[in-house]
């Protein structure tokens, strides 16, 4: 894998996926804290954000305004922020051999922004390969969960955001794009059933996870 100024990535490229409720707060912890058992200090991030400037992108994202935000702001929004957080976090913890766990990434946008909002999937690939290049995760993993539950699961969380407050038909329509996009790399992709109890979450996450990453029989 290169980035896209063509310099060698020597670090792995980690992501975690999933709509609202599904627990990737609480699994990415867990991810985080087992692999540094086995000896991997990760640079963890998230998106929208990871960066002060992306961080700002962030809450323009997430927050209620006056005026109505119209699709193609939001889709040039997240990757103005995947950009910074690129160019100033990622690409440098890589480049320096650094493991990068992030929560979400491009899946993402392929999820909320294309599916969800129903945008053009070829415009989403033209900005994918604009801002990143030829860089691309080297595992992600996607919590899945029937929306009914997970919403019902961040409501229990605190105040819904901009993206908590659609409705239910939106989110349903977020986990079928998730679906395709692992359908179609299923090499690339752990789906995880994030309905079950959370311990038979992480047991699965850890089989599947060290063996995708080779690390079963490290100390």
């Amino acid at each position: 894998m290169t980035v896209s100024n063509n310099k060698p990535v020597s670090g792995r490229f980690l992501t975690l996926e999933g709509g609202e409720g599904v627990g990737k707060s609480t699994n990415i912890q867990f991810i985080t804290q087992l692999l540094a058992d086995k000896g991997i200090d990760c640079l963890v991030t998230r998106e929208p954000g990871g960066t002060e400037l992306a961080e700002k992108i962030r809450d323009l994202l997430l927050s209620e305004h006056a005026e109505p935000v119209c699709e193609m702001t939001e889709l040039l929004l997240v990757f103005a922020a995947r950009a910074q957080h690129l160019e100033q976090k990622i690409k440098p913890a890589l480049e320096s051999g650094k493991w990068v766990l992030c929560d979400r990434f491009t899946d993402a946008t392929f999820a909320y922004q294309g599916a969800g909002r129903g945008l053009n999937q070829d415009i989403i690939r033209t900005l994918e390969t604009l801002v990143q290049g030829e860089l691309r995760p080297d595992l992600t993993v996607l919590l899945d969960i029937d929306p009914a539950i997970g919403l019902a699961r961040a409501g229990q969380c605190g105040a819904p955001d901009r993206f908590e407050k659609e409705k239910q038909v939106f989110f349903e329509r977020v986990r079928q794009g998730y679906q395709e996009r692992a359908a179609a790399e299923p090499g690339r992709f752990l789906v995880i059933d994030a309905s079950v109890p959370l311990p038979d979450v992480q047991a699965e996450i850890e089989q599947r996870l060290l063996q995708s990453l080779d690390l079963g029989e490290k100390a």
